[in-house]
């Protein structure tokens, strides 16, 4: 799925979701019965989109709660259009919602239609792999794992061998916290389709497994309160980014560009150094200098000759930092190890500088063995941690979920922005909601792809953007440039040197965009 298609920018829990519902019904105003209907019409052309033959045969799975009753309403619609299905609605305590109980009489009164009410397990049918399951058992305000004998339902659709629909949110999986759930009691989707919001599990590597294929299907829920109501949780999108871009003076030069310095590499890894650079310079920095050891300038200039070069005494590592106040950024850790000069350096470059610093890989890595070194870290300071980095950091985490917390208290404790790498990479900042990415893609989970970050992120905090600013702008920027990069190259060739190339691309695709919206 790809976040930037969203309708909106904002990613509510579950229980929010139920008060836009019942917000909806209550100020458009309309029965809650025809809000069902609505859901079930968006979710029928959106199905039929993705399975165009009428020779399949859905075999739909109703539960008796309002889930079951979007079920049943899709079940009637496909029925009209002359689809083949079956209708198997899984009532195992009679308690039935009226807004399904009311879909069930619509159903039963059309000709020729097949239902089978299941009471016991043991009279489930049997499948066709070539059939599709519709699975509509158990919505999102599902709180507590699957038991007794609809687990039983659940693993018999999962060993069925058939692709599998799932209604809003597969069954037995929850819609944020996962903690606590039992992964075997979870429908295994092919395809979801979740009303008008994802939820903020399918955002979470653990849960791919159960959702598959995510397709958002808009019902046009109550406008006011979805744009009024408040959300911890953001998607950046291509509009929100291109209003943070700042235009460029027909008068400018390199020294209002911004200057930035790198500390980066030691022998052996000055590939971090290169990347690093390349990429400041294709955001737009108008001066790079990297800090390097004395043994690889040589190859940095050859490779990246527009940058500048600061020489350390050292041959093999960093040991000292000497000059850092003539700049207007500076970022310090791309493949510079973690031996005893160099934790030196970096804990006399974090007492010195007075703005704030771009930090990552080893600088993170040594900051994790050192943890005092944190309160020697300026306010407002970005940290790019991959997973392991900020596991190492902040504590080993279960789920994604719970890294999300800790990503989100570590910010809010040390007043820094944290940029927790990955699928749907996250920025955690002080005071603000927690922002998801939009772009990006599987190719770039390569060597390298950090480092280019870590130069874009620089060279955007020289040119004049605020810290949470640059952070927004400069993943969506390395994303869409991943993004645009995987068109031409694909996803098994990507290297991070085509991410660097890409950028210009991803620029002009964000500066038209704000151009023409």
């Amino acid at each position: 799925m790809k976040l930037s298609n969203l309708k909106y920018d904002k990613i509510f829990r579950c229980k929010e979701i139920k008060e836009i519902d019942q917000y909806t019904i209550n100020n458009e105003p309309i029965l809650s019965i025809d809000l069902m209907e609505r859901a079930a019409s968006a979710l029928f052309k959106r199905l039929i989109q993705i399975y165009k033959s009428r020779e399949i045969t859905f075999k739909i799975f109703a539960g008796t709660g309002n889930n079951g009753g979007d079920a049943i309403a899709l079940a009637r619609m496909l029925h009209l259009d002359n689809y083949k299905l079956e209708l198997y609605f899984i009532n195992f305590h009679g308690r039935i919602t009226q807004e399904t109980q009311n879909n069930i009489d619509r159903y039963k009164k059309l000709n020729n239609v097949h239902y089978c009410e299941i009471n016991d397990v043991n009279d489930l049918p049997f499948f066709n792999k070539a059939e599709v399951v519709i699975d509509g058992l158990f919505g999102a305000g599902l709180s507590r794992p699957i038991e007794g004998d609809y687990e039983k339902v659940v693993k018999c659709i999962n060993s069925s061998g058939c692709e599998v629909v799932a209604i809003d949110i597969p069954s037995g999986l929850f819609g944020e916290d996962n903690n606590r759930n039992r992964t075997e009691k979870i429908i295994k989707a092919t395809h979801t389709l979740t009303i008008e919001f994802p939820k903020l599990s399918f955002l979470f590597p653990e849960n791919e497994e159960f959702v598959g294929q995510i397709s958002v299907v808009p019902i046009n829920l109550h406008e006011d309160i979805i744009q009024n109501k408040e959300s911890e949780y953001r998607i950046l999108s291509k509009e929100y980014v291109s209003g943070i871009v700042k235009p460029i003076s027909r008068f400018a030069h390199k020294g209002t560009q911004g200057r930035a310095l790198i500390v980066s590499g030691q022998v052996g890894m000055s590939g971090c150094t290169i990347l690093s650079a390349r990429a400041a310079l294709r955001t737009g920095i108008g001066l790079i200098t990297m800090h390097t050891p004395s043994s690889t300038y040589k190859q940095i200039h050859s490779a990246v000759p527009e940058a500048l070069l600061s020489i350390d005494k050292e041959k093999l590592y960093i040991s000292e930092i000497d000059e850092i106040d003539n700049f207007n950024a500076i970022a310090i850790g791309p493949g510079i190890g973690c031996r005893e000069s160099t934790i030196f350096a970096l804990h006399e470059t974090l007492k010195r500088c007075k703005h704030p610093l771009v930090i990552d890989a080893d600088a993170i890595n040594i900051i994790s063995q050192h943890k005092d070194l944190m309160h020697c870290v300026q306010s407002n300071s970005i940290l790019t941690p991959h997973i392991g980095e900020f596991d190492r950091l902040a504590g080993i985490s279960n789920t994604t979920y719970e890294r999300l917390q800790k990503q989100k208290q570590f910010a809010q404790k040390y007043g820094v922005i944290v940029i927790l790498k990955g699928a749907y990479t996250s920025i955690a900042s002080p005071d603000e909601a927690l922002y998801f990415n939009s772009t990006g893609n599987q190719g770039m989970a390569t060597a390298g792809s950090g480092d280019v970050l870590t130069g874009m992120l620089t060279s955007l905090l020289a040119q004049g953007y605020a810290p949470l600013q640059a952070a927004k702008l400069g993943v969506y920027l390395h994303g869409l440039a991943g993004d645009v990069a995987a068109e031409v190259k694909g996803y098994h060739a990507l290297i991070a040197s085509d991410i660097v190339d890409f950028i210009p691309n991803a620029w002009n695709e964000i500066v038209n965009y704000s151009r023409f919206v």
